[in-house]
């Protein structure tokens, strides 16, 4: 063979083994994959998106080096929640962690092979989203928050702060279909208690202001429905609240942060905690459909004094004691 045919041969074996190599080392570099779609913003989730992170660490799991992250954010927006749903069935993502039912049904009607892991859910079961919590079958699983069973403690809670409570306010987004039951839970529990309820129905931010205005002087305190829409907007509905001298109850402690009176629900931090063990047990092969959905475990009575204050209110002791914390 001559020297120039010897170094085509060469140059063609190369190419034939190289091509391979190159396409075995692509396919090493592509980590496992997360699709992380936070509800609201990365500010009101920011807590709950590095409890996550931190419990995959635990796992085993790290950011770049055996596993990524694409996280993306709802804004309280369905169309955006369908937006990035579509964004990670694109991206072929492994499996997709969110939470909220709006944002969970969202993810749901784009994919029914990636699965997802909601780490809130108010009630699952009675929306659809899983046949149990036993065997939810299918693509999706995750924790349940069951938040509407709260309803009557947390007005309660508002009836130890205004003693006289006789009108009461509920503000939620009716385009979410487990707002729709705490709404009516709120409702049950306020008539039990022989309150009138006075509902102020959104389903996007420019519906916020003109229900305040609706509502004008007939209500003595504030529950807000715990959701995406309430979430992104917390600081309007909060500094509304405040110019009508209305005492709040919420579900999570970033709407206190915000400047609301008082939150009791589960510690949501914990919940995506708890999610990233359920990607935990999918990376390694187990179907999201035999992983039991769990309930919360931790339950959090958060308190601003600063709100209190600027309402004129003081606070019973018992309720002051009984605080996991107490925002100044």
């Amino acid at each position: 063979m001559s020297c120039m045919r010897r170094r085509e041969f060469i140059a063609l074996l190369g190419c034939a083994v190289g091509l391979p190599i190159a396409s075995s080392a692509e396919q090493l570099t592509k980590l496992p994959t997360i699709g992380f779609l936070g509800q609201s913003t990365r500010s009101a989730a920011s807590e709950w998106a590095a409890a996550f992170v931190e419990r995959l660490r635990g796992l085993g799991w790290l950011e770049g080096r055996n596993i990524a992250i694409e996280y993306r954010w709802g804004e309280g927006r369905n169309e955006r929640f369908a937006e990035i749903a579509a964004e990670f069935v694109r991206l072929k993502v492994d499996v997709i962690v969110t939470s909220g039912t709006p944002t969970v049904f969202a993810v749901k009607q784009e994919t029914s092979t990636i699965p997802i892991v909601f780490a809130t859910a108010g009630d699952p079961v009675g929306t659809g989203l899983v046949a149990s919590l036993a065997r939810p079958g299918g693509n999706v699983t995750g924790l349940a928050t069951l938040a509407a069973d709260l309803a009557g403690k947390r007005i309660e809670l508002l009836r130890e702060i205004v003693p006289d409570l006789g009108h009461l306010a509920v503000v939620g987004n009716v385009g979410n279909p487990f707002t729709v039951l705490e709404l009516s839970e709120v409702e049950v529990a306020a008539n039990r208690l022989g309150l009138k309820v006075h509902k102020l129905e959104i389903r996007r931010a420019q519906d916020i202001v003109p229900a305040f205005e609706g509502l004008k002087d007939r209500a003595q305190a504030l529950y807000v429905c715990t959701d995406a829409l309430a979430a992104t907007n917390r600081i309007r509905i909060n500094m509304l609240a405040l110019g009508g001298r209305l005492p709040t109850i919420h579900g999570s402690k970033d709407y206190v942060e915000a400047g609301g009176l008082m939150s009791y629900g589960p510690n949501f931090p914990d919940l995506f905690w708890r999610a990233a063990e359920y990607v935990d047990k999918i990376l390694r092969g187990i179907k999201p459909g035999d992983i039991p959905v769990a309930q919360p475990t931790k339950f959090d009575l958060i308190v601003n004094l600063t709100t209190a204050k600027a309402l004129g209110l003081t606070l019973p002791p018992p309720l002051l004691s009984r605080a996991d914390e107490m925002i100044e």
